[in-house]
């Protein structure tokens, strides 16, 4: 969304440049020079617990554009997706309508792919253990990234959607963390 929206600025080229590289390694630095022995049995949960998260993340957003490459004519999870079909208006005053799907991971919340995307990341830094904080830096700073987009992305598509994204929200009312938030 950061890319789509704020093109190539300082804020994108110095993020990408500077920050990820800095900030997404550092428990992987951290644990450089504070070695921990984790035994097979736990570093392989660990790793199948990182897999799955990511394969979790990926399949949510391979789920998202299906459904749009199909305009909605396909299966999620097995059964005919629910949807909204939105319209809109774009600033040249054409008339546009989109798909908001309503079912599968995107039935959960409205941003249910930032959770195995978070929680990949605490697998990522786990192995570190919980003797400092510093290793989870990273968790916590994508954790509070990712909430703050989803909340800069909600307010964009109720500006875009309007009524019916207050549609959409009613029918699937959690931003990120289904049940909770």
């Amino acid at each position: 969304m950061d890319i789509a929206h704020d093109r190539a600025g300082f804020y994108i080229c110095w993020g990408c440049l500077v920050w990820v590289p800095s900030v997404y390694t550092s428990p992987g630095m951290y644990l450089v020079n504070h070695p921990v022995n984790l035994g097979t049995q736990l570093a392989l949960y660990i790793l199948v617990a990182g897999i799955l998260c990511i394969y979790i993340n990926y399949d949510c957003d391979r789920q998202r554009q299906e459904f749009r490459r199909t305009n909605g004519k396909c299966k999620v999870w097995g059964k005919a997706p629910s949807k909204i079909e939105a319209t809109y208006t774009t600033t040249s005053g054409e008339t546009k309508t989109s798909l908001l799907l309503t079912s599968g991971w995107w039935g959960l919340s409205r941003h249910f792919h930032y959770v195995p995307e978070i929680l990949a990341a605490f697998f990522w830094t786990v192995p570190a253990l919980f003797n400092h904080f510093l290793p989870y830096f990273y968790v916590v700073f994508l954790t509070i990234l990712l909430f703050d987009r989803a909340k800069r992305d909600d307010d964009r598509c109720r500006s875009k959607y309007g009524k019916y994204w207050k549609l959409y929200c009613t029918k699937v009312p959690y931003r990120v963390i289904p049940g909770i938030y």
